[in-house]
């Protein structure tokens, strides 16, 4: 595919998200979506067919984990860039993605602006490395090109206004602990907000499609159906063989 872009291939369980992940490259100057699969297999079928430059490598899939992806690709030999996208938040997942390779690690849920920081890193560090450099490079190239692979997060606010990482991360570690769909009210009471703040933060992991929302009747309560929210467990990316979480 000598045109100069970098050739994406999508590798996410869910189709509506690698749907919204193959839109958001092709708005990226220098990048074009060259496949689009929803499993492990389909990966690894598509990748002894086609070259590809990059993979987006969800590593919850619904037949195997990004990690096997991970090491069948590593036993065939140098293959594509990876970029892991994951809700997994704990260091034991993020060392072993960077164990396999992964040159970025998105964290789920995340905004265009967090997406195209990371893949325009990327782009900086694939150029840093093949740009007139021919033959050995120096370690003023190799500090270049690593450098290139920080993005400057002032760039890309990872949450809307008024809204936190750090309360995402608690209301996130609560929902994925409880054994039963939770309320907007119990949410709140266990995380120390406000019963519209915590809505607002819950309503933003269901259009994520990490969070399902279900409704129950308020029994001998008058008012609209209560909503629940449970953490889907598709959502979560650890490995079965490696998992911490």
């Amino acid at each position: 595919m000598p045109d100069g872009r970098i050739h994406t291939l999508i590798v996410e369980a869910d189709p509506m998200t690698a749907d919204a992940h193959s839109i958001y490259v092709e708005k990226l100057a220098g990048f074009t979506v060259s496949g689009v699969v929803n499993t492990g297999a389909q990966c690894l079928r598509e990748l002894a067919r086609d070259s590809h430059d990059l993979i987006l490598l969800d590593l919850h899939l619904p037949d195997m984990t990004g990690f096997d992806v991970c090491r069948t690709l590593r036993c065939r030999g140098a293959g594509p860039d990876i970029i892991a996208v994951t809700a997994a938040r704990d260091l034991a997942t993020v060392r072993t993605a960077v164990a396999y390779g992964a040159v970025q690690y998105l964290v789920k849920p995340f905004g265009f602006a967090a997406f195209r920081s990371r893949l325009e890193s990327y782009a900086s560090f694939r150029n840093q490395l093949t740009l007139e450099h021919t033959g050995p490079i120096g370690q003023r190239e190799v500090d270049a090109a690593l450098a290139a692979l920080r993005p400057d997060t002032a760039l890309w606010p990872e949450q809307p206004k008024g809204m936190s990482a750090s309360t995402l991360d608690a209301v996130v570690a609560y929902l994925r602990a409880a054994s039963a769909p939770m309320s907007a009210d119990e949410v709140a009471g266990a995380v120390g907000l406000s019963r519209v703040t915590a809505r607002r933060y819950l309503e933003r992991l269901t259009n994520q499609r990490l969070v399902s929302r279900t409704q129950r009747e308020r029994h001998g309560r008058p008012g609209r159906p209560e909503h629940l929210y449970r953490w889907r467990v598709s959502a979560d990316a650890a490995p079965t063989s490696d998992r911490t979480l």
